[in-house]
């Protein structure tokens, strides 16, 4: 793995849907560096936080137009990933929290956005931030969400400082564990849905 400097240039290259299948694995590795609390857990697993469900959600997500994947290399290893596409309001809240959000999230080109991840010895470096500047570009979002676990403080904090704001809490079904819903006016996003 390369080691950080300060010398080295991260690069962010982004790909569409037909380019990401090789790059699974790839980003399936970065995720289990960021998240080693979820790696051989079996109740994070139970509750679909696993490499396998994110090799099966990356799948599922592929199906959807606009789908963007952001990659940064630092000396042409990959080190951080992101992967966003736009959705209707309905797909991304749900019933429960549709009528809870803003209006313009409700009807405005939305932005849901699925993993950001940085492997530990990157973190703190605007690793993140970048991949999620070049998520936005790509999509061109007038609002922008995602779902955090309550007990990701890296993340949380990472969220608060790009703008994000607490929209509620989430869960995919009764034996899932409840996220933290998030939701950012994204500044000059297009509003077209």
């Amino acid at each position: 793995m390369t080691t950080p400097s300060t010398r080295t240039d991260v690069v962010i290259r982004t790909y569409g849907p037909g380019q990401v299948p090789p790059l699974t694995d790839v980003v399936a590795d970065i995720w289990a560096d960021a998240h080693p609390e979820l790696v051989d857990n079996p109740d994070a697993a139970t509750a679909g936080l696993s490499v396998p469900a994110l090799h099966r959600q990356i799948t599922g997500h592929l199906k959807w137009k606009g789908f963007t994947m952001a990659v940064a290399y630092a000396n042409g290893t990959p080190v951080g990933f992101g992967y966003a596409f736009p959705c209707s309001a309905a797909y991304w809240f749900g019933p429960e929290l549709i009528d809870h959000v803003p209006e313009g999230a409700r009807h405005e080109r939305l932005m849901g956005l699925c993993e950001l991840a940085v492997r530990p010895p990157w973190q703190s470096r605007g690793i993140g931030s970048r991949l999620h500047t070049e998520l936005l570009k790509a999509i061109a979002p007038a609002w922008s969400s995602l779902l955090a676990l309550p007990s990701n403080r890296r993340g949380q904090d990472l969220y608060a400082r790009l703008g994000y704001e607490y929209a509620g809490p989430y869960r995919n079904g009764p034996d899932t564990p409840e996220f933290d819903l998030l939701l950012l006016r994204v500044e000059g996003g297009t509003g077209q849905e």
